[in-house]
């Protein structure tokens, strides 16, 4: 046997234990591996299931510097989760263990495991949902449309619209962040801050008054210089404009009418707007401080025009009233902007239309023939 085969094979000979053991070390790695492998991605499909049952929407609480396990316990007395070590395992690995964000959190019951920790780190990541805010609708309305979708409690978001520190930073001048909440479909995260939502909604308030500013060649800054107006009034007349008329064409009309009874000197009870939709908000600010509001049903009642209690009515009180009654659009702030030049005084309903007039006698006329 020459010197070279017998080179080759002592090299061979000493290579098959080396590769004896890499095979076991493969074998051991698998044994070991393989189930922690599986087990992880049990729990990764796991998240993923919806919990059993199906409910409502609740608020659920996080207290600053709470971590993953006291979450997981309070979380399964609550009735969101059922095994509260899986879930803690799921924290853990996924790195969100130490990142739940302190504050008010909108859970539903039956919700997947994932879907809790993206809410409760407040994650990008989390459901979107589509929210639409049809011009006219107050805040009240948009507050129990946001909690319908989970987006965020209903109560939170109105006592965060009416923080006074909430309102002095964006420079709000009304008692509540109502008009502010401009009517448009959002794209909005489950579970999200209040007041990250209504910060969002101003702005792009202010920027379709700057838009619609700028195509009416000033018209804000001419409110301004002639009335001593800024956006606060001007966003409470268009609320009122959009309460009274769904017709565009109608409502630069009654815009004129509105600041005709604020300027007419002749026009009696002098400067009262006389606009049922403020009386009726009035009820829905200030219920339990109102009397007359008890009973009325959303609907309009002479007790509750004659009552000097409700300080939205515009029958007791001259001028504008506190603030906006509801979240105008873009036609009812334009119509502010550039109100119809009339000696209209007076306007009453007709086939879902509006009849004007300029004297008392024939507004009584036009009453008395839309009720016929």
């Amino acid at each position: 046997m020459s010197s070279r085969r017998r080179q080759t094979r002592r090299e061979t000979e000493r290579q098959r234990p080396r590769s004896r053991r890499k095979s076991l070390r493969r074998g051991l790695a698998l044994v070991v591996f393989s189930p922690l492998f599986s087990a992880v991605l049990l729990l990764f499909v796991w998240s993923r299931l919806p919990a059993e049952g199906k409910g409502n929407a609740r608020s659920f609480v996080v207290e600053s510097s709470e971590h993953g396990p006291s979450i997981s316990q309070r979380l399964t007395r609550a009735g969101f989760i059922k095994q509260p070590f899986l879930f803690n395992a799921y924290l853990w690995l996924t790195g969100q263990w130490t990142k739940p964000t302190a504050g008010r959190h909108l859970l539903r019951i039956g919700m997947a495991p994932r879907e809790l920790a993206l809410c409760l780190t407040r994650s990008s990541s989390r459901p979107k949902v589509q929210l639409t805010i049809p011009e006219g609708f107050d805040q009240f309305r948009t507050a129990r449309r946001l909690e319908a979708l989970g987006v965020c409690d209903s109560e939170e978001f109105l006592a965060a619209g009416r923080r006074p520190e909430l309102l002095k930073a964006l420079e709000i001048k009304g008692p509540t962040v109502e008009g502010y909440l401009f009517p448009l479909t959002y794209t909005l995260a489950i579970d999200s801050d209040p007041q990250v939502l209504i910060s969002n909604w101003i702005a792009e308030t202010r920027r379709r008054i700057d838009k619609l500013n700028r195509q009416h060649n000033g018209a804000l800054t001419r409110l301004a210089a002639q009335r001593g107006w800024t956006e606060h009034e001007l966003l409470t007349l268009a609320s009122i404009i959009e309460k009274e008329t769904s017709h565009d064409d109608e409502r630069p009309i009654i815009a004129g009418v509105f600041f005709n009874r604020l300027d007419n000197l002749d026009f009696r009870p002098r400067r009262m707007l006389q606009s049922d939709p403020t009386a009726i908000y009035g009820c829905l600010s200030m219920p339990s401080q109102i009397t007359t509001c008890t009973g009325s049903g959303g609907r309009v009642t002479p007790a509750m025009l004659r009552d000097a209690q409700n300080q939205y009515n515009t029958y007791r009180h001259s001028g504008l009233p506190p603030g906006p009654i509801a979240n105008p659009g873009e036609a009812s702030i334009g119509a502010v902007m550039t109100p119809v030049q009339t000696d209209y005084l007076y306007f009453v309903a007709k086939n879902g239309r509006h009849v004007f007039t300029r004297s008392l006698p024939e507004h009584e006329s036009a009453i008395r023939g839309s009720s016929e």
